[in-house]
């Protein structure tokens, strides 16, 4: 099973402020601990979102329309992500509880959502082999 840990934006993060060298190395010992234990598929922060695109389909079979960030309400904004593969949610879980404060000083959030398997979007083998094969898994 594999699952996304979303670690959501604050207002530090959207302008920019870096992390304490402290919270990095804490970061740097927590993504090696799940690299040893073989679970760490990958894990990145990502850039305020004022160097972002959106893309959004306001209408149906309608042009996309592109939006340059920023983006308001810090809160619902991705500030970073770690995709683990694990045998359950349970695991998952636990994973995630031992992630430091990723925007330190109590600010930190992160949502968990488990990802779909190739079974789980095509009833088809053949299309759950296409998908496979495209994503790797």
């Amino acid at each position: 099973m594999r699952f996304m840990m979303i670690v959501k934006a604050t207002t530090d993060s959207e302008a920019g402020v870096m992390p304490s060298q402290e919270l990095l190395d804490a970061m740097l010992r927590y993504n090696e601990e799940l690299a040893k234990a073989g679970v760490l598929l990958a894990a990145d922060g990502l850039q305020p979102s004022s160097g972002g695109i959106r893309i959004s389909y306001p209408e149906p079979g309608g042009k996309p329309k592109v939006v340059d960030g920023p983006f308001t309400e810090a809160k619902e904004i991705i500030a970073g992500f770690t995709l683990i593969e694990v045998k359950s949610r349970e695991e998952a879980i636990k994973w995630a509880m031992r992630m430091p404060d990723p925007h330190g000083g109590g600010q930190g959030e992160i949502e968990l959502r488990q990802i779909f398997d190739p079974e789980q979007l095509a009833s088809d083998e053949a299309t759950q082999v296409k998908i496979r094969g495209q994503f790797r898994l």
